[in-house]
């Protein structure tokens, strides 16, 4: 993995270099943020709904989370 992630949540931001590791709990609402390329390894159990612009039946429209 390379480069620095920003896992950003309602009361703190965890801030993760290459190495690193940090499970998001269930149900906490979470968005992500990388000033640079990053690269990293994402595992989620089969089923999570996801946010983005790619469309399709697993993808949820983007909540903010002020």
């Amino acid at each position: 993995m390379s480069g620095r992630l920003t896992i950003q949540l309602r009361d703190r931001d965890v801030v993760l270099d290459p190495g690193e590791l940090f499970v998001v709990p269930r149900g906490v609402e979470h968005s992500t943020v990388a000033e640079e390329e990053t690269a990293i390894l994402l595992l989620e159990p089969a089923g999570t709904m996801n946010t983005g612009d790619e469309g399709g039946a697993m993808t949820k429209a983007a909540e903010s989370l002020d």
